[in-house]
């Protein structure tokens, strides 16, 4: 999809980013505002880790990071393989939303994880409530491996997509 672009988030970006994760549509998924805004706090922060404001025709529509899943520490399943960048994404804008703009934004921040940085993964984590945006993950090629009682966000997808093989 033509128009869809990634720009680096900075802390200038905070506002508009904190703004957005107060919306009850985003809330509802990214789960309480304290958890998710200290999230953003440390992908915008972390050398290992990649924060960028989505862009749908040079306007800022949404917010993504990917962000080297040891910084979590020893809350995340005990069968994510170690190298292993998680991804989070939404989309704020609910024009844009159900295009296809978010899985289009999705894979560019997933191959960008995967061309500079060593990953040997990356997942994602959605609800099991959030069933559009699983069939959405579903669809740039994540896999299911199970479903796990995330200790913040309750049950969630335990969804991974692999490196490409060269």
């Amino acid at each position: 999809m033509s128009g869809v672009s990634l720009r680096r988030a900075t802390d200038a970006d905070w506002q508009q980013i904190r703004s957005w994760l107060a919306q009850p549509d985003i809330r509802r998924w990214w789960g309480p505002t304290a958890a998710s805004e200290a999230e953003v706090i440390v992908a915008l922060g972390h050398e290992h880790a990649i924060a960028r404001i989505v862009q749908f025709d040079g306007k800022d529509i949404g917010y993504g990071h990917a962000v080297d899943a040891s910084i979590w520490g020893d809350d995340l399943p005990a069968d994510l393989e170690p190298g292993t960048w998680d991804l989070d994404i939404f989309i704020a804008a609910s024009e844009a939303r159900g295009r296809g703009i978010g899985s289009k934004a999705l894979s560019m921040l997933r191959d960008e994880v995967f061309s500079t940085t060593l990953a040997v993964a990356v997942s994602i984590f959605p609800s099991i409530e959030n069933e559009p945006a699983v069939r959405a993950y579903e669809k740039i090629g994540f896999k299911w491996k199970r479903i796990w009682a995330d200790s913040v966000y309750g049950p969630s997808w335990f969804m991974v997509y692999d490196r490409p093989q060269a």
